[in-house]
């Protein structure tokens, strides 16, 4: 790390305080200190916040992929608190019940640029938080940059962006060098996309590419999302394992899975497929009955899984870069294939069993529409209606597009149950 991966948007005074601590250890006491995080803990990660006492919130599906990645960025050589950070970080502009809300969201704000999570996130650390006028959190250059899971704006056909067009001046600057020449070294070769349609890889354009801190909390998600989203299905009674001993239901899974999660084809997918579910440590779980027996065997299972991700993608880093320090771009994060679509292939369990279970389509539709309802309630009843937090910024505000802005900027901060007592006051 340099002198320019520590600089703030905003210049700050030196602290006075006799502990010496890194920028980066400061970025993730911000991190954890601020309002954002703690509302992750009433917000929604696969089930409802508050629907039982197992499964697990955007707060402690943060925690866990801080753990992941804090740990695969120390063995690979970044700086572990940039990846701590990142990962505590990644989920901060999420909505109110999850990517469901998103997209709710996403439908509304067209007059304002689209909604997008990891935008938001970028939006909240970089602008909205109260720590430093006008610049949020001001994290160090190197937190944000990777934070930017998607570094790029918004873009025709690709529903996933990175900042928004008013953020644009504190994204320019965490991107500031990126182009191949400067010193920040851009490696060669980029990872593959980790998302159907995501912009990386050898033919990504350059200020595309993301830091390998980046591409660690990207990695660390995808596995903790796709294990403990499995383990809280299974546990729920939502993931029958037993059920895909149907050859058409495999075949149907790896159809979800190739129009969702993966670029391979079903036909990849599905002997990776047969192979996972013939694994020793998931073989146990077709019979999953609750016990205390069996809830052993379920976490064996999850943290089996975990640490053979995370071992064979830095194994793989390791024999393509070598065994020196690696940060920011010397290197790429190196997920081999197959190791990616198993991957997939477990979020896509959670994908067809627990999102899309017939049942829950019902509510998903009530809590788009609660959503978009309270957004126009809001449109027609600001600046009074707002936090004091946003209503200044609504009145500063330009335009009706950035008026909306700070409307959807009011509404994602909320947590699920907080978005339903606002829709209860102010719609009814």
């Amino acid at each position: 790390m340099g002198k320019v991966d520590d600089e703030r948007f905003v210049a700050e005074p030196p602290k006075d305080t006799s502990v010496e601590r890194s920028p980066y250890a400061r970025d993730r006491a911000r991190v954890l200190h601020s309002a954002a995080f703690r509302r992750l803990a009433a917000k929604t990660q696969v089930h409802t916040a508050g629907d039982g006492d197992f499964p697990r919130t955007r707060l402690t599906h943060s925690l866990e992929v801080a753990q992941i990645g804090r740990e695969m960025g120390e063995r690979l050589g970044c700086d572990p608190d940039v990846v701590d950070t990142a990962c505590l970080a990644h989920d901060l502009g999420h909505p109110p019940f999850g990517h469901n809300g998103e997209d709710a969201l996403h439908a509304v704000a067209s007059g304002c640029g689209g909604f997008e999570g990891n935008a938001q996130t970028l939006r909240v650390v970089a602008r909205l938080e109260a720590k430093v006028p006008g610049a949020g959190l001001n994290l160090t250059r190197a937190t944000l940059d990777a934070i930017c899971k998607y570094p790029w704006p918004r873009r025709p056909g690709n529903r996933k962006f990175g900042v928004y067009a008013d953020d644009a001046a504190v994204f320019e600057w965490v991107r500031a060098g990126l182009d191949g020449s400067g010193a920040a070294g851009l490696a060669a070769t980029a990872a593959g996309p980790a998302h159907p349609g995501e912009q990386a890889g050898p033919h990504a354009a350059v200020a595309d590419r993301r830091s390998l801190e980046a591409q660690v909390m990207d990695w660390s998600d995808d596995v903790a999302y796709s294990v403990h989203d499995v383990e809280d299905g299974i546990h729920g009674g939502f993931i029958l394992l037993g059920a895909l001993a149907d050859p058409d239901e495999r075949a149907a899974l790896c159809l979800d899975v190739a129009d969702a999660y993966s670029d391979e084809h079903p036909s990849y997918l599905r002997p990776v497929l047969d192979e996972l579910l013939a694994d020793p440590v998931l073989v146990p779980l077709a019979r999953y009955d609750g016990s205390h027996g069996a809830q052993e065997t379920l976490k064996r299972a999850t943290s089996v899984l975990t640490g053979r991700f995370v071992a064979t993608a830095v194994s793989a880093t390791r024999e393509e870069f070598g065994d020196k320090p690696l940060s920011r771009y010397a290197a790429d994060l190196v997920v081999p294939r197959h190791t990616r679509a198993q991957c997939a292939l477990l979020k896509g369990l959670a994908l067809r069993y627990v999102m899309r279970r017939p049942e829950a389509a019902p509510g998903y539709a009530r809590q788009r529409d609660l959503l978009a309802e309270l957004v126009h309630a809001l449109t027609v009843r600001s600046p009074d209606a707002l936090d004091p937090v946003f209503a200044p910024l609504w009145r500063a505000a330009p335009d009706d597009a950035s008026r909306l802005r700070v409307v959807i900027d009011q509404v994602a901060s909320l947590t699920d149950p907080g978005a339903v007592v606002w829709h209860r006051r102010l719609v009814g």
